[in-house]
């Protein structure tokens, strides 16, 4: 993880941007962390990035897992291809 400042960010927006894709970077203002950024290698990782954070499929995941704890889902095994 590397640290930057605003500053820095401000001047070269495209390098720490690019530093992203392999590393996630901090912004500091003052010392203090004021935000970060975290680049996408590919399409897959923006989509990811986009799903995890996604109230719909959060809850779906939610819905899925009671749904298992109440005894309600079909093992793997048991699915047929």
């Amino acid at each position: 993880m590397r640290e930057v400042t605003v500053a820095e960010v401000t001047k070269d927006m495209k390098r720490f941007l690019t530093l992203a894709q392999e590393e996630e970077v901090v912004i500091t203002e003052d010392g203090k962390p004021i935000g970060f950024l975290a680049g996408f290698k590919s399409e897959d990782d923006w989509f990811e990035f986009q799903l995890e954070r996604d109230p719909r499929f959060l809850k779906r995941i939610a819905q899925a897992r009671k749904s298992i704890e109440e005894g309600k889902g079909v093992r793997l095994e048991d699915v047929q291809w």
